[in-house]
């Protein structure tokens, strides 16, 4: 029913961003020195519909600028310092775009679960309609999941590919009764779900429904360690090199 999908235990959250500037190409550069395989990515239109990579609504957080994402051009995005706000060795950092994501991504053989991101006053179809084209020709079906917590923006995702050949994911925060109805009417590949609102029961049922568990945001290993016995595929972390020491530890270490 889904593509041939091999999901690593660490998956680095908007790139490697306890060593990087979010969602830049700087930080899934860093989770690949890192031996990170895949990343977390933000997706979503700017005014003039270029798919960027960016998670917020607009730029103050991460740039040197201000302004709404919905009201920019793409020339106007590149004139801001995305880097900097991080740390002097970003400084110049710019804005990625889809397209540049995509290519380095390929060139460095990672996977990427893409969150299709819909804030306040955007349209999800629009933002669909530029982004899977894009991300169906430049990656293959084993090496993408994509995620939204809207369910109209996934509903017309599936309308593009069906679920062999295009992995969906329900993102949610707490996870709701009707969880079943929203994966099943997408055909879902998996649900992601906060880590720390998650129950044993909750995840037990999540993984023998056939959906792949991923769990974000989690920073602290020691403290998201049951969740491997909940049945969590993989662990979405801003910290991936803290798991990985934690996860290569003895298992006597681990447990004290």
């Amino acid at each position: 029913m889904h593509p041939a999908i091999s999901l690593p235990t660490l998956i680095a959250h908007r790139g490697y961003s306890a060593a990087a500037p979010e969602n830049t190409l700087a930080a899934v550069r860093a989770a690949h020195r890192a031996g990170v395989r895949w990343v977390e990515l933000d997706v979503q239109l700017l005014g003039d519909g270029t798919p960027v990579i960016w998670h917020d609504a607009d730029v103050a957080r991460c740039s040197d600028g201000r302004g709404r994402l919905r009201r920019m051009t793409w020339s106007q995005t590149q004139t801001l310092d995305a880097g900097r706000w991080f740390g002097k060795a970003f400084a110049g950092e710019k804005m990625a775009s889809l397209e540049d994501m995509l290519a380095l991504l390929g060139a460095l053989g990672m996977g990427v679960n893409l969150e299709l991101k819909v804030n306040r006053g955007h349209d999800p179809i629009a933002l669909v309609d530029r982004v899977l084209p894009s991300v169906l020709d430049a990656l293959p079906a084993e090496r993408f999941v994509l995620s939204s917590f809207d369910q109209t923006a996934l509903r017309h995702s599936r309308t593009f590919a069906p679920a062999n050949t295009l992995a969906l994911g329900v993102l949610v925060n707490r996870l709701p009764k009707n969880w079943r109805t929203l994966c099943a009417d997408i055909d879902a590949f998996s649900l992601h779900a906060h880590w720390g609102r998650l129950k044993p029961a909750q995840a037990e049922a999540v993984v023998q429904a056939g959906y792949a568990l991923l769990c974000y945001t989690p920073n602290d290993p020691h403290a998201f360690h049951p969740l491997w016995a909940w049945g969590a595929a993989s662990a979405i972390t801003d910290e991936p090199e803290a798991f990985q020491r934690y996860l290569s530890a003895p298992v006597s270490a681990i447990s004290r």
